[in-house]
């Protein structure tokens, strides 16, 4: 049924009531629109759709919909686009440092586009891994009341009678560069591994983030799951689009929703599914949009006390399409409430809690892709994070999968990704080393690089579990092995990475959450003083802009003060 919504509070008065803005509103007429229409509430529905890659694909079919649901709640819907990068076209090459950064250009570009053109709220549809996130940070930067919708994941490819994912792609070309496979066999395998719409199907980083987005609120239930060629996933875009209206009614804001609680569900859900170690970076993020303090540490408490629940790969067996048909993000949620791992009293953009809107689903016990929480996998999570004196700030390592959990060895140092991926094309390594990549963090890449070339050319020559690799920059949310990133402070900020020589020993211990090099303090301070910062390549444009501006990976490299010095809030002008 439709509602009316008065004008007198919102911020759409601005563009549409009173003598004075008879301009603003000959544009509106213009589109088609009608005096209905236009004293009605404007709706931002925002997209990352482009032609990039299958992520983004179906992102504009999938808002037509979400259109008809919030004009058939009474709003009028206003759709633009914005950017992303896909770091599946971006990874192993210098295209790769846009990726990070992309993620502010989209919650800028959004906040802006919100700003300028007065909507009263905002639906965000995204597929690939900084989009996710952007868009949530957009939206509780600017706490008009907003529904998240993730646009679904791919089908998996088939080669040679088993299912497929890119993963299994970028280890071919290690397998490749070992001669354990023919460059036909790797064409035919890159012709089959994405069939069709959606975004890396195992529980890499987009993914994990779509989790996210039920876990801490923002998506209604069951959005994250349904594969992205699904048109069934319609049903969900037109109840996003009835869900924002009834948001908007009800006066219910995203940081409502997005508290200290629920960004803990997040991470317990990232660690239950074995989740990428992105979310580490995207949940302080997030976090310091609203003023909350929750750093990389935060979260790896909670990723330590949480059972690793979901054989999900890279980690484990299965993908996205297998969690969805075995009952969806939501019977992890159920489990993990019932096992007290989630706040049930957390609201969602249902108008309910989490408890709520799990109260009448039960967790199926006719499938192998979920353990509950009293048979886990692991006692703690599948993501750890990490403190020592190589990393006095942190860093993160995924473990699920995992065999062995610690590791010591001889550092071989590399100044940059390429040279490390040069020397494992060459096999220019040896078993037992601890590869180290350096000069890749926010400030130093600039831009924060994923790894995943060379950590899946590692595995595709049989060494995945017979080397440690650590960095100052990211891993994909699909790289397994013993890779340790977000190393802090980064080698630009005169991190102890940055002092490192070939040949010292460095130990990892998973168990303990430490990482540390075999040096006293006082040689690592001797190495300090003659330590000079190495110069990139980017004195212009965007990536020099976010060198400037951007945090240290500890607090999710973010480029503004966040929440906590705002002198006033968007939603409330």
């Amino acid at each position: 049924m439709t509602k009316t919504y008065g004008k007198s509070t919102l911020v759409s008065r601005y563009v549409t009531q009173g003598p004075e803005r008879a301009p603003h509103r000959s544009y509106l007429y213009a589109m088609g629109l009608g005096e209905k229409q236009i004293n009605q509430p404007l709706i931002g529905v925002a997209t990352t759709w482009n032609e990039a890659a299958p992520c983004n694909i179906s992102l504009a079919r999938q808002a037509q919909v979400v259109k008809k649901g919030v004009s058939a709640a009474g709003g009028t819907p206003r759709e633009f686009t914005t950017i992303t990068v896909t770091d599946g076209i971006a990874m192993g090459h210098q295209g790769m440092k846009s990726s990070l950064v992309s993620r502010e250009v989209i919650a800028d570009s959004v906040e802006l586009t919100m700003r300028g053109h007065c909507y009263d709220a905002l639906v965000g549809l995204a597929g690939c891994d900084k989009s996710l996130p952007g868009l949530m940070m957009a939206m509780v930067r600017l706490n008009v009341p907003s529904v998240f919708m993730y646009g679904g994941s791919i089908l998996p490819g088939h080669y040679k009678g088993k299912d497929v994912t890119v993963q299994d792609v970028f280890e071919a070309v290690g397998q490749h560069s070992a001669g354990n496979m023919s460059e036909d066999d790797l064409h035919e395998l890159e012709s089959v591994a994405c069939p069709s719409a959606g975004s890396c199907g195992g529980q890499f980083t987009a993914n994990t983030m779509a989790c996210v987005s039920e876990a801490i609120g923002l998506g209604l239930p069951g959005s994250a799951g349904m594969p992205a060629p699904y048109e069934a996933r319609d049903n969900y875009a037109f109840d996003s689009g009835e869900a924002v209206m009834r948001l908007l009614k009800d006066k219910i804001r995203p940081r409502d929703i997005v508290t200290r609680q629920s960004l803990e569900n997040a991470a317990a859900v990232v660690a239950a599914t074995g989740g990428s170690t992105n979310a580490a970076l995207r949940l302080p993020a997030i976090a310091h949009e609203c003023g909350i303090a929750f750093d990389i540490h935060d979260v790896g408490e909670i990723f330590h006390k949480t059972p690793y629940l979901a054989d999900l790969k890279p980690g484990g067996q299965y993908i996205a399409k297998d969690l969805f048909e075995a009952g969806g993000i939501q019977i992890v949620m159920k489990t993990l409430l019932e096992g007290g791992y989630l706040h049930g009293n957390c609201l969602t953009v249902t108008g309910k809690t989490v408890a709520e809107n799990l109260k009448d689903l039960p967790f199926p016990t006719d499938q192998k892709v979920v353990y509950p929480h009293d048979k886990p996998i692991t006692p703690t999570g599948g993501v750890v994070t990490l403190k020592g004196n190589l990393a006095p700030e942190g860093a993160i390592v995924k473990v699920a999968g995992l065999k062995n959990l610690k590791f010591s060895g001889p550092a071989h140092v590399f100044e940059c990704e390429e040279d490390a991926f040069k020397a494992v094309e060459m096999r220019d390594y040896k078993e037992g080393e601890v590869l180290v990549i350096r000069n890749e963090g926010p400030k130093g890449g600039p831009g924060m690089r994923e790894m995943l070339a060379t950590t899946a050319a590692l595995y595709g020559q049989g060494t995945g579990d017979k080397v440690a690799l650590i960095t100052d920059g990211r891993f994909s949310g699909a790289t397994r092995g013993f890779c340790i990133g977000h190393v802090g402070p980064e080698a630009a900020a005169k991190g102890p990475i940055g002092l490192l020589k070939d040949g010292d020993i460095i130990t990892i211990d998973a168990e303990t959450r430490t990482i540390e090099v075999d040096l006293s303090d006082e040689e690592l301070d001797t190495r300090r003083k003659d330590w000079q910062a190495r110069e990139n390549d980017y004195a212009t444009g965007a990536l020099y802009k976010y060198a400037q501006t951007v945090g240290s990976a500890e607090k999710g490299a973010t480029t503004h003060p966040g929440g906590s010095s705002e002198k006033h809030v968007f939603a409330d002008i």
